[in-house]
């Protein structure tokens, strides 16, 4: 069993949470457990063995399965007697016909298939694809993935749990990082750099390390294949020009844990082409012309924003929400009019002008515009 799945070891010890006394079982608590946890038959082939098949439908166990151990931590006698679950539920990122591999995607990929403990720092501005960069790799490897939206109030309970009221008792429910260890999984903490200092609980987790739940006296190990990837807009020292205004300045000591980072720009014009005319298949509102003077209108945006120019940026994000406001208005000015209409007056004009200088089929005389006359129903 030295070549035992990952997969097989997870539904082992589930089955030895469950019935923490058992050793011998049956074929349909096998399989049961086994489709809780979103596995098929071939993940759990091996504990069902003839081999191990102690009489019909009924399978010993014992010399594979690791024993709950019962006995309280000392020091922790008060509170380990209460019972500690996790959310059994699997997660896994589905592939998206719209992703296109480009950037640092191939690294990710290698990181994550090779199964080492490499925590990875990602930033880079809004829109441009990190998490979806970040989600689509474990997708593409099969990996369980769990994503953590970083926010100001995040603190310990949120990421390793606290005690929950569950059908009239106390228990302790494990937070997703406790169960992204304990399985092995990708955990994503998106959006790192709007944490307080809060976050430092993560700081052992992010050696590889057990970690000790000061609440319950568990030591929780990490699994073969955990790993711990963050977002963020700044590299966590904070939002010099104001952008970003809710990003805090991240603790050195935490940032240092991180073995490598990657600062993730937009993509290029022709993987931007690529992008624009997925997002058009999938709204099913194909014009190439139209997706290519997008790029180029953005790509002149970006040039000038990183020269001072302008203060707002177009992202790639906000070219896919113009491609789907397209398919349903079927109107170019419209489309781009009503995505970008949180910017102030001025880079709103200067921008809509901009694109009827790229796209000189298109004018505000053409196209109609928001201001149009709607019928009261």
């Amino acid at each position: 069993m030295n070549t035992m799945k990952k997969s097989t070891q997870i539904i082992l010890e589930t089955l030895a949470q469950r019935f923490p006394d058992q050793t011998e079982f049956k074929r349909a608590q096998i399989s049961d457990t086994a489709d809780s946890l979103g596995y098929s038959r071939k993940d759990f082939w091996d504990l069902i063995d003839a081999k191990i098949r102690v009489k019909p439908g009924v399978y010993d166990l014992s010399a594979m399965i690791v024993p709950v151990n019962k006995e309280p931590i000392t020091g922790f006698s008060n509170v380990v007697k209460m019972q500690s679950i996790v959310n059994e539920e699997s997660n896994f990122a589905k592939k998206d016909s719209t992703f296109v591999p480009w950037g640092a995607f191939s690294d990710v990929v290698k990181i994550l298939k090779s199964e080492m403990f490499y925590p990875v720092y990602v930033s880079g501005l809004s829109g441009n694809g990190k998490t979806f960069m970040v989600e689509q790799a474990a997708a593409k490897l099969g990996r369980e993935f769990i994503r953590v939206q970083i926010n100001p109030e995040t603190d310990e309970d949120d990421l390793l749990g606290g005690f929950r009221l569950i059908n009239g008792e106390t228990v302790f429910s494990k937070g997703p990082v406790l169960k992204a260890m304990e399985r092995g999984a990708i955990l994503l903490l998106d959006e790192v750099d709007r944490a307080t200092n809060k976050i430092m609980c993560l700081q052992g987790i992010l050696e590889g390390k057990p970690v000790l739940v000061k609440k319950t006296g568990e030591v929780v190990e990490p699994r073969p294949g955990f790993n711990v990837i963050a977002t963020a807009n700044t590299k966590g020292k904070g939002s010099e020009d104001g952008r970003f205004t809710a990003a805090s300045i991240i603790d050195d000591a935490f940032l240092e844990r991180f073995t490598v980072a990657i600062d993730q720009a937009f993509p290029s014009q022709s993987v931007e082409n690529k992008i624009v005319a997925k997002h058009m298949e999938k709204f099913g509102k194909v014009d190439v012309e139209f997706a290519t003077k997008l790029v180029s209108w953005a790509d002149i945006i970006r040039k000038t924003f990183y020269d001072d120019g302008v203060d707002e940026v177009i992202s790639t994000r906000r070219l896919c929400h113009i491609v789907q406001t397209f398919s349903i208005f079927d109107n170019k000015m419209k489309a781009i009019e009503l995505c970008i209409a949180r910017f102030d007056d001025d880079t709103k004009a200067a921008f809509l002008d901009l694109y009827t200088k790229v796209d000189s089929g298109v004018t505000f005389e053409d196209e109609t515009t928001t201001e149009d006359t709607y019928e009261t129903v």
